[in-house]
């Protein structure tokens, strides 16, 4: 992801992700929307060289497709890119597979990796087990790719999840913004509804501690005791329940703005521009947000279109009430790809190498960086300074250089590098499946209407059940 790209398409880009069931980036890194619904696929490479296809929803892999050229010149890495938007990279991806056109490496984005990983056309991983055992991959990104015991995926990002806040609001109605403070209040569920009810009371309404009930949902579902199908039968873990309960709370005492994510007043209140429909202004405290939520969403939207509000240096960051995981790419290999072992090298460099992920996220891939490789490089590709890699060496070893970074300087001198550091290895993933996806958008629906008071608790998993039934004919629900 990168900061240029997010600010010509930042809400319909991130929007997809969402829909996709990542729920950002993209997230993880999002796709690049403005690209035409047809693969954008670089010249014909000289026949000289080995040819590598690697196909993608968005165009940050390709800036490690360049840096990969530059010491393997024996490489053309051809570099294919389809939008996520409306489902065409799976569709086309799927269309590919078993015929002539299958590429060699293919992007798996968090909200469809698993239904991948489950799969039997990804190529068995295991001989790069050990450069990851090295790199001290995070488990829970080596976890997402694996499936009965079999690696066939790997990540270059990991995606721990956090809550920021605002630091002059939380001084304002609790008088402090010390991170750690805020933290001592929000570290369990019972003291972040306490929090909401004291904003509500001493702001008189003007408030609210979300912007939306649908920002906490990933913390509650990646805290499940159970996935949600086992031995083939659909299990509704108490967690979900507690979700639509507290979601419920939110919504009927006031504590949440009703903004829908991804759309204009969610951002708003980013920047406190945000307004009711009669033009009273409001204010929102926190969003829980991952790694990427920071330099691809927050702080690109913490300033009015207008210049009017500006609430950059005004957040902190804390790892809230549950910890979680939110989005994240990653990387397979074909497994009938006639350039496998080429394929494999070419992830083993973009996931786990600790050099490329060193440059990857301390802002080494510059754009003249990149030119000076291939002078027809696209003006605006490079990598931005700030994204969380997979590896825990490599963590440990930037961390620090982040202290009077840029976002630190947002942060009012926080450094979020560090703190993610601290919340990933508290990452669990196991929980993940391929039908993740489907079976929480069709709850999403049901889950609105309960909320806005149209149907009951009881039609909401009637309607919900219905849906799966038609989805998964085989699946066992009671």
């Amino acid at each position: 992801m990168r900061k240029s790209l997010f600010s010509i398409v930042s809400l319909l880009i991130i929007a997809s992700m969402l829909l996709a069931g990542c729920t950002p980036a993209t997230t993880a890194a999002p796709a690049a929307t403005a690209a035409p619904a047809e693969a954008t696929q670089a010249p014909a490479a000289s026949t000289e060289k080995t040819i590598l296809n690697v196909w993608s929803f968005t165009n940050e892999i390709n800036t490690m497709a360049i840096a990969f050229e530059a010491i393997h010149p024996e490489v053309d890495v051809v570099y294919t890119m389809i939008p996520m938007t409306n489902g065409e990279y799976q569709t086309k991806l799927k269309a590919v597979i078993g015929t002539a056109d299958t590429p060699d490496v293919i992007a798996l984005e968090a909200a469809f990796v698993k239904e991948y990983v489950e799969a039997d056309f990804l190529a068995d991983l295991a001989d790069l087990l050990p450069a990851a055992q090295a790199a001290q991959t995070y488990q829970f990104v080596i976890d997402v790719g694996t499936d009965n015991g079999v690696t066939k995926a790997f990540a270059y990002q990991a995606t721990p999840g956090a809550v920021f806040y605002r630091r002059s609001l939380a001084t304002e109605y609790f008088g402090t913004d010390d991170p750690a403070e805020i933290q001592a209040m929000m570290s369990d569920l019972d003291g972040f509804i306490e929090m909401a009810a004291t904003i509500k009371e001493k702001s008189g309404g003007d408030t609210y501690m979300v912007a939306s009930s649908g920002d906490f949902q990933n913390p509650f579902f990646a805290n499940r005791a159970q996935p949600w199908v086992v031995d083939g039968a659909l299990v509704v873990d108490p967690m979900v329940e507690e979700y639509i309960n507290i979601a419920k709370l939110f919504r009927d005492n006031g504590y949440e703005a009703q903004a829908q994510q991804w759309q204009e007043g969610w951002f708003a209140g980013m920047n406190d521009s945000l307004v009711d429909a009669d033009g009273n202004a409001k204010q929102v405290f926190c969003y829980f947000l991952p790694t990427w939520g920071l330099p691809y969403v927050l702080a690109p939207n913490s300033k009015s279109a207008d210049g009017a509000h500006d609430t950059g240096g005004d957040w902190g960051v804390v790892t809230g009430p549950l910890p979680y995981q939110w989005g994240g790419t990653w990387l397979g290999a074909m497994a009938e790809s006639p350039n496998l072992e080429l394929a494999k090298e070419f992830i083993r460099f973009a996931t786990l190498d600790e050099q490329n992920l060193t440059n990857w996220a301390t802002g080494v891939y510059t754009n003249a960086y990149l030119a000076a490789i291939d002078p027809n490089v696209a003006p605006d590709q490079a990598q931005a300074a700030g994204d969380f890699v997979s590896s825990k060496v490599v963590v440990n070893k930037i961390v620090a250089s982040f202290d009077n970074s840029e976002l630190s300087a947002f942060l009012a001198g926080q450094n979020s590098y560090a703190g993610f550091a601290e919340a990933a290895p508290s990452v669990n993933a196991k929980l993940m499946t391929g039908s993740d996806d489907a079976i929480q958008r069709a709850l999403n629906d049901p889950i609105n209407q309960y909320l806005n008071g149209e149907i009951s608790m009881d039609d909401l998993w009637s309607i919900w059940k219905d849906a799966l039934r038609t989805e998964f004919p085989d699946l066992v629900i009671k």
